[in-house]
């Protein structure tokens, strides 16, 4: 099993707690992004720089996907596709995405894209990183890893 982080947009905090949870189970790391990102110096964590360009982080990480291997994204279409691969997506707030509930998230998004393309103006914008947000994410990963490493 390995963890791929959509990097571009994870918060640093999120990072943090990865590389720790790498180092104490083994688990291959490797973080995809579009610009050259610096890790420890862990013979199992690694990041993977892509070319700038719409989605192909998203891109290289569905491609490179296994079964059982796990995602972390904020990107519900990448998240989807994670899942639709034999994967597990979890968000960097401690949300897992499973089969039950992606397509009502992914209607969701899609929802909102049309209400912001046909001009509705929407205010806001998701909530700022919280420290309950960074403590459900390390108890999800922790959870999940328990589950699936041994």
């Amino acid at each position: 099993m390995k963890i791929w982080v959509d990097a571009d947009a994870c918060p640093v905090v999120v990072k943090e707690i990865l590389f720790r949870a790498a180092e104490r189970t083994g688990v291959n790391l490797t973080l995809v992004a579009n610009q050259a990102l610096n890790t420890p110096s862990a013979g199992n964590i690694n990041s993977l720089q892509v070319p700038r360009g719409f989605d192909v982080a998203d891109d290289e990480i569905v491609k490179r996907l296994q079964p059982g291997d796990l995602v972390i994204t904020s990107d519900i279409p990448l998240a989807a596709e994670a899942i639709e691969k034999g994967g597990h997506a979890l968000s960097p707030r401690g949300e897992m995405h499973t089969k039950e509930n992606i397509g009502a998230r992914l209607n969701m998004r899609d929802f909102l894209d049309t209400m912001r393309s046909s001009g509705v103006e929407m205010s806001g914008g998701p909530a700022a990183f919280s420290q309950r947000d960074k403590q459900s994410f390390a108890n999800e990963l922790d959870r999940f890893l328990t589950r699936n490493t041994s």
